[in-house]
């Protein structure tokens, strides 16, 4: 991605290469948002695990070895989806999906604007700064 200034001249591209640019940026901030809430769901489920290893121990404790015993066999051990513990599908989504999106979004931006971003919001940026220019005058 390239550091280019707030106040960059506007891109010569068509409104569809435009709004195309603009959903691929939003697309991937939705992604960024599914993979925040998927980090969120990894942490819950590594809270819950730790507040049933508590338990295995308590139900020793109170000589409920059986109990305990399906805990530290059964559940504590099992992943969270089809046997996967919750820090592999966090490290499975980012090195594939969002790895993946990235790069082609990274890339049609590069081909299309030189990889300037937002150019959406850089366009009305520019407008109403001009627009609040020209009644600053009047």
């Amino acid at each position: 991605m390239s550091d280019v200034p707030p106040n960059a001249p506007d891109p010569d591209i068509s409104e569809a290469e435009r709004r195309a640019l603009h959903d691929l940026q939003l697309g991937l901030e939705h992604i960024y948002k599914g993979y925040g809430s998927l980090l969120t769901f990894h942490h819950q489920i590594g809270h819950a695990m730790n507040r049933l290893a508590d338990a295995e121990d308590e139900l020793r404790e109170a000589g409920h070895e059986e109990w305990a015993n399906g805990l530290r066999d059964d559940h504590l051990p099992a992943g969270a989806v089809e046997d996967q513990w919750t820090y592999e599908l966090v490290t499975s989504f980012r090195k594939s999906f969002l790895r993946d999106v990235e790069s082609f979004e990274s890339a049609v931006r590069d081909e299309l604007v030189d990889g300037l971003d937002h150019v959406t919001e850089r366009q009305q940026q520019a407008r109403w700064r001009e627009r609040a220019g020209g009644d600053a005058e009047e």
